[in-house]
């Protein structure tokens, strides 16, 4: 019975991005607090929330992603001052604009 010459499996290269991901984390900006009609309230960077977010808010809806980030309680302090749906979209651009986004910019995009 003849036998079948050894081939060698091609080598894959593994790259670990573990030191650059953390290079990434370490330069993201502090959070920034905001206050507008006597509500204050601090944000993190848009860069830092976390991947789940994604799948329980449009990333490109400022608004809903605020939302998020905000919690609850906080949406329903905004609530009870008086908050209008157009001071909310101020506070998304604001935010937007310090992560070096602007709106409609997905974070994900590899050119942001």
């Amino acid at each position: 019975m003849p036998t079948k010459p050894h081939v060698e499996a091609p080598v894959t290269e593994v790259v670990s991005l573990d030191a650059l991901a953390q290079q990434r984390r370490d330069a993201l900006p502090s959070p920034t607090t905001f206050e507008l009609f006597g509500v204050s309230f601090t944000l993190p960077p848009m860069k830092s929330l976390p991947l789940a977010m994604q799948q329980k808010v449009n990333i490109e809806n400022g608004v809903a992603v605020l939302s998020y980030a905000l919690g609850e309680a906080k949406l329903k302090e905004m609530y009870d001052a008086g908050f209008l749906f157009s001071d909310l979209e101020l506070i998304a651009e604001e935010w937007l604009s310090r992560a070096g986004l602007q709106p409609g910019e997905s974070q994900a995009s590899p050119s942001s």
